[in-house]
C-alpha cells in the first residue's frame, strides 16, 4: 500500500499524517493536485484525497465515515493552488504578501466564486496558532461540486502570510482584547486585508468577478458581513458561519459584536446566518440579537441554528455540512435566480 502526505487544517492546529491510498479508492476516485506557486519550502505532490476531520478524532475509521457520507453523490476532483498575493503593506522596511488557498473545480472558469474568511486563534494566547494555515475542506469540496471556486485567504501573520499578527490583541500580547478601541483597531486591520485578497481574486482569470460570495467562519464571519456593507457592490451575497469578534467573557461583546454587524447592513443583498446550539463562543441569545440588530438596520437575511451530535461544540458548524448542505442549496439557487 502507498502511503500519501495528509495535509489537514481547521482553526486550531495543522496536522500531518499518512493517508491509505487503497482505502480513498474504495470510496471513489478523487483527483486533487496540489500546485505550488511561490511557497519555496512548500513540496510538489499530487494527492488522491485531501480534507478536514476534527482535532483528536483522526483514524481510518473515522476517515472512510466521512469519505462515505460526504461522497456519497459521486466522484469529482478539484484542484488546490496555493499562492502568494504581493500587497501594498509595508513592515519593517519589507513588502508584505498574503497566502490565499484556492480550491478549483474542474475547467478553466471563469466560475463563481466564494472568498471565505478564518476566524481568530482561540484565546489569542498561543503565538504558535498564528502560522496555522485556514481552509474548511468540506465547505471547499461542497462549492467545487456546484462549480464554485473557493478561495482561504490568510491574513497578515496567519499561516503563511507575512507580516506581523495582531486583531485586536492586548498591547502585551496576552490575548485578544475586550477593549472596544483595540478590538475595532484590529477589525480595521484585518479589513484592510480582506480588500487586498479581494483586489487578487476580482484579477483572476478564471474568477467570475461578477459572482462573487464573501463569507467565513467566527470571525470571518463579522468580517465579511462587515466588509460587504462597506463595499456593497463587490458581492452578490454574503454567508456567516457562527460569526462574532469577541467572546462571552468580554462584558462589551453588544458594544463590539452587534453594532459591527448592524453597520453591514447597508448590504442590501441576500445573507445567511448559521449558527450552532451549545456553542462556547456565542450563547444564541446574542447571536440572535447581532442578526435582529442587523435586520432592523435594513439587511436582508435568513438566520438558521442548528443542533449537532451530543458533545459537539455549535461553533463547529461550518464543519458538519450535513448540517447545512441543503440550507446551502437553496440559498444558492436563490442567488442564481436572482443573477438571472
Amino acid at each position: 500500500m502507498n502511503l500519501l502526505p495528509f495535509y489537514s487544517w481547521n482553526d486550531a492546529l495543522v496536522m500531518k499524517k499518512p493517508l491509505n491510498a487503497e482505502l480513498v479508492k474504495v470510496v471513489g476516485h478523487i483527483s486533487v493536485s496540489q500546485r505550488r506557486q511561490t511557497l519555496p519550502d512548500m513540496p510538489q505532490h499530487r494527492f488522491l484525497f485531501h480534507t478536514m476531520l476534527l482535532v483528536n478524532r483522526i483514524n481510518i475509521v473515522t476517515l472512510f465515515v466521512t469519505l462515505m457520507t460526504f461522497f456519497s453523490s459521486g466522484a469529482f476532483s478539484s484542484e488546490i493552488i496555493y499562492t502568494r498575493v504581493p500587497t501594498d503593506f509595508i513592515e519593517d522596511g519589507k513588502s508584505i504578501s498574503l497566502e490565499i488557498i484556492i480550491y478549483k473545480p474542474p475547467g478553466s472558469g471563469p466560475f463563481p466564486t466564494l472568498m471565505f474568511n478564518h476566524g481568530s486563534t482561540g484565546t489569542g494566547a498561543n503565538p504558535a496558532y498564528f502560522k496555522t494555515s485556514y481552509a474548511a475542506t468540506s465547505l471547499a469540496f461542497y462549492f467545487n461540486k456546484q462549480g464554485w471556486l473557493v478561495a482561504f485567504p490568510q491574513r497578515r501573520g496567519r499561516g503563511r502570510s507575512d507580516g506581523f499578527y495582531n486583531e485586536g490583541l492586548e498591547p502585551n500580547r496576552s490575548g485578544y482584547s475586550c477593549t472596544p478601541e483595540i478590538a475595532f483597531r484590529g477589525m480595521e486591520r484585518a479589513l484592510q486585508e480582506l480588500e487586498e485578497a479581494v483586489k487578487y481574486l476580482k484579477n483572476r482569470p478564471d474568477v467570475d468577478s461578477s459572482r462573487m460570495l464573501i463569507g467565513g467562519q467566527s470571525r470571518g464571519g463579522i468580517l465579511s458581513i462587515s466588509y460587504a456593507g462597506i463595499h456593497p457592490n463587490h458581492f452578490i451575497g454574503a454567508i456567516n458561519f457562527v460569526g462574532g469578534w469577541v467572546g462571552q467573557r468580554c462584558v462589551d461583546m453588544e458594544a463590539i459584536n452587534t453594532t459591527t454587524f448592524a453597520r453591514g447592513a447597508s448590504f442590501r443583498k441576500p445573507t445567511l446566518w448559521l449558527y450552532g446550539e451549545n456553542d462556547s463562543t456565542f450563547e444564541l441569545a446574542h447571536a440572535r440579537k447581532n442578526f435582529d440588530a442587523f435586520a432592523d438596520a435594513g439587511g436582508k437575511g435568513l438566520f438558521l441554528t442548528f443542533s449537532l451530535k451530543t458533545g459537539v461544540d455549535g461553533h463547529r458548524v461550518v464543519y458538519n455540512p450535513e448540517s447545512w448542505r441543503k440550507a446551502m442549496d437553496s440559498f444558492i439557487q436563490g442567488l442564481t435566480t436572482v443573477s438571472n
